[in-house]
């Protein structure tokens, strides 16, 4: 549980949804908590502008998957599906259509599309009301009965049977953990910086690189990749960030929680979202003029059953490795690839998003707020 010395919520307070009367085939959730905003968990003596006014994209993406894997077990709860043949997450398509508001709830309606023995697939639409909360950062079933504006989310996600290797084949490359094993061995990893909470070159330099924010679910720290990223062109440079769960989080369903090991499948899509499209507009030349960044779609897939994504607290710390492949006509690709602490690539994200400097259209944050400022961090 959040404390006043510890902020941050857990997946369990971030996440958690309230179930609402079916309509149909199609099941309705409403969330609890008020999204991440990034940049308004800065330090109080830090004399910083809000850079957001949109919630944490991977807020939205998370929840609803949690929505619909609530509804597929529900599916598979009433045809009496035996543990071991139930499905697990496989992919996420997602696609962000309206900024998320911070001061209201969404409410998700997720329908099952199609169904079948070792893969299926559920729909699911996230919606907000046209006005906030009147119940702060606690939300109920009431906030729901309200005038909705238009989607501010979709999303399609399909479930997998797990299964074994066939005959035995599986190939990877090389984890990060060898890869860049002089750089991640050079510290504790504990020891690197935390993920800033905006990670503009920019932001990160007025305000410092020692901010840890409220970002909730996960402690994250970003690896110095400096030196390996100098001189190489944008599509060869690497981010690297380590995380772990902050609270423990279930991984068997034992009929109380409402969690198992896809919920740790939806931690790390959370985690994959945060800061990718800010960390490319640093690469590209935006970091001291980035004038907009935005989600518009998200797809991410896992390639191996829930059970292998499951965070315990004794295996250490998690690996994402994020690269940008790709800019122009004002977006960016932002890749990634989630590795467990023994290097195992468990799951890939790629993500399509606006990533746009300030062009012309006033003073840059250099301009703004001076050149002079030391740099805290080289990002």
């Amino acid at each position: 549980m959040a404390t006043s010395s510890d902020p941050r919520l857990s997946f369990q307070e971030q996440l958690e949804l309230i179930k609402l009367p079916s309509d149909g085939a199609v099941r309705r959730y409403v969330s609890t908590r008020a999204p991440y905003l990034p940049g308004q968990d800065f330090s109080k003596e830090k004399e910083m502008p809000s850079f957001h006014t949109a919630a944490f994209g991977g807020h939205v993406y998370a929840q609803a998957g949690l929505a619909a894997y609530r509804t597929w077990r529900e599916i598979e709860e009433e045809k009496g599906t035996k543990d071991t043949d139930r499905l697990d997450i496989h992919t996420i398509n997602g696609y962000f259509t309206r900024p998320g508001l911070s001061d209201r709830p969404f409410l998700y309606t997720s329908h099952p599309l199609t169904s079948s023995r070792s893969f299926s697939t559920v729909s699911v639409t996230a919606y907000q009301p046209v006005e906030p909360s009147a119940q702060g950062d606690f939300y109920t079933a009431a906030d729901a009965s309200k005038p909705l504006s238009p989607p501010a989310f979709t999303a399609l996600l399909s479930f997998k049977l797990p299964e074994d290797d066939s005959e035995g084949v599986s190939s990877q490359e090389p984890p990060p953990q060898e890869r860049f094993a002089d750089i991640l061995s050079s510290r504790k990893p504990e020891e690197w910086l935390p993920a800033p909470p905006v990670d503009i070159t920019a932001v990160v330099s007025l305000v410092g690189a020692d901010q840890v924010g409220t970002f909730p679910i996960v402690d994250m720290k970003k690896v110095d990749m400096t030196a390996y990223n100098e001189g190489k062109p944008v599509h060869e440079r690497r981010e690297i960030l380590l995380y772990r769960l902050l609270k423990p989080l279930p991984s068997n369903e034992d009929g109380k929680t409402g969690y198992d090991a896809n919920a740790h499948v939806l931690t790390h899509a959370f985690v994959a979202d945060r800061n990718g499209l800010l960390m490319a507009g640093n690469h590209i030349g935006f970091g001291w003029s980035l004038g907009r960044a935005a989600s518009l779609s998200y797809h991410f897939v896992m390639h191996v059953e829930a059970e292998a994504a499951v965070m315990r607290e004794q295996d250490g710390w998690w690996v994402q490795e994020v690269w940008f492949p790709r800019s122009g006509r004002g977006r960016g690709i932002v890749e990634s690839k989630i590795w467990s602490p023994k290097g195992v690539h468990v799951a890939s994200e790629y993500q399509d998003g606006l990533i746009q400097g300030f062009g012309g259209k006033g003073k840059t944050i250099r301009q703004k707020y001076g050149a002079d400022a030391e740099v805290d961090a080289k990002l």
